[in-house]
């Protein structure tokens, strides 16, 4: 083990600014960035859903088939559809997995909040605009974040596979791993993406504490 260790801490030393460059293009390029695209995509189309059928149905139809795709079947089709390759093929790719928990936990968490709050507040002379930011969307703030939480913690993951089309990220060191059949190497890539996973899942987690309201906390 300690000969393991030792040979992953060398081979670090030898590519640490390398390392610290796909490190931070991975979380902020490949998921940071999709993921607030989608934030800005699937919270208002969740929102509408909950109001219009013609919006929920082929927005959610939409968003369960993107997830159905191999992701490395949707970067294909991005690159023949003449997106190239690099960093913009695996931003739409990974945009569109996050669709589906963000937008699922949006219409879920608003409607399944209870009728007679909602009647409550009309009752007190509440517009639709203020039901929405004042009652709905607090209530169901917790659901909203777990499907962010979910979306981030599938891009940490699926953006590795970035690398195939020249994404770039931590999926460089593994793909190149694999190549050179060098563990440590694709060791490098494959323990901070890990981490990056469950450091965000915690973050996240604790944001999601810190935003609900403090009579909803759990």
């Amino acid at each position: 083990m300690e000969v393991i260790l030792y040979a992953l801490w060398m081979t670090f030393l030898e590519r640490s600014s390398q390392f610290w460059a796909l490190t931070l293009e991975h979380l902020f390029v490949l998921v940071v960035y999709p993921v607030l695209l989608a934030c800005l995509v699937a919270i208002p189309l969740g929102i509408l859903a909950t109001r219009w059928r013609f919006v929920q149905v082929p927005s959610l139809t939409f968003a369960n088939l993107m997830q159905t795709i191999p992701s490395l079947a949707i970067l294909a089709i991005l690159i023949a559809l003449g997106f190239g390759i690099g960093n913009k093929p695996a931003i739409i790719a990974l945009f569109l997995y996050s669709l589906l928990p963000i937008l699922r936990n949006t219409y879920t968490g608003i409607k399944n909040i209870d009728p007679s709050l909602l009647e409550a507040a009309q009752g007190m002379g509440m517009t639709q605009r203020q039901i929405l930011f004042m009652v709905q969307l607090p209530l169901a703030f917790a659901v909203i974040m777990a499907g962010i939480r979910t979306a981030a913690v599938i891009c940490v993951g699926l953006a590795t596979l970035a690398a195939f089309v020249g994404g770039g990220g931590l999926g460089v060191f593994i793909v190149t791993g694999l190549g050179m059949a060098n563990n440590n190497l694709t060791l490098l890539g494959a323990i901070p993406a890990a981490l990056i996973a469950l450091i965000l899942d915690y973050l996240l987690g604790k944001l999601e504490y810190w935003l609900t309201p403090r009579g909803l906390r759990v």
